[in-house]
């Protein structure tokens, strides 16, 4: 693939892609189609490198070890990454993953529903029942890869709390636009990032 030249963060025109800067480091992201007049510069954090994806998880432990978790929770799939990259960082190493698939073992466990700008049915984050005494009365900090619509996090923030989990942070590698802000509510507040992409746009 080519590489732009554009400063970090400005648009650019090489192979639809876009320019973004997380953390210390300048990402090259596809843009992508989401729909009749949906684009975005879509990051994927199966796709980066190890390298990228470990100095993203130290930079984001700085962000969030100021608040002082007990634990990490993320959602599947594209969270985990994140969560594993993040959590040596803290000293932790534990995390939990809100599963996303229907699996036989989690039939009895409790799940919220879900919807993400990037997926088209809606789906559920199930929480393995045998996860909850880690959860419960525990500082969690939430990550994630993007926060873009807000929807995933803030279910999953009503799902953590609603067994005993104190959210002390919700942080991700990125945010997308700023509908998240309303969604999450007095949660906003706990947002942390390592950069921001633009909204979802008809006009990449």
């Amino acid at each position: 693939m080519r590489r732009s030249r554009s400063p970090p963060g400005r648009w650019c025109d090489v192979d639809r892609t876009y320019l973004a800067r997380m953390g210390s480091q300048e990402i090259e992201l596809p843009i992508v189609d989401l729909g009749p007049g949906k684009q975005a510069a879509l990051l994927m954090t199966i796709d980066l490198p190890v390298s990228v994806l470990t100095r993203a998880g130290r930079e984001l432990a700085d962000l969030v070890r100021d608040r002082q978790p007990d634990i990490i929770v993320t959602a599947a799939t594209l969270g985990i990454p994140v969560a594993i990259a993040v959590a040596p960082h803290l000293g932790l190493d534990e995390y939990v993953v809100l599963q996303k698939s229907k699996k036989w073992h989690l039939r009895d466990s409790p799940s919220v529903e879900v919807t993400s700008v990037t997926t088209i049915d809606a789906q559920r984050l199930t929480l393995d029942a045998r996860r909850l005494a880690s959860i419960n009365g525990a500082r969690i900090a939430f990550v994630d890869d993007v926060i873009s619509t807000g929807r995933s996090a803030a279910a999953a923030l009503e799902l953590l709390t609603r067994h005993g989990a104190q959210i002390v942070s919700v942080a991700a590698l990125m945010t997308e636009g700023d509908d998240w802000r309303s969604v999450l509510g007095d949660s906003a507040d706990l947002v942390q990032a390592l950069g921001r992409l633009p909204a979802v746009t008809d006009d990449f």
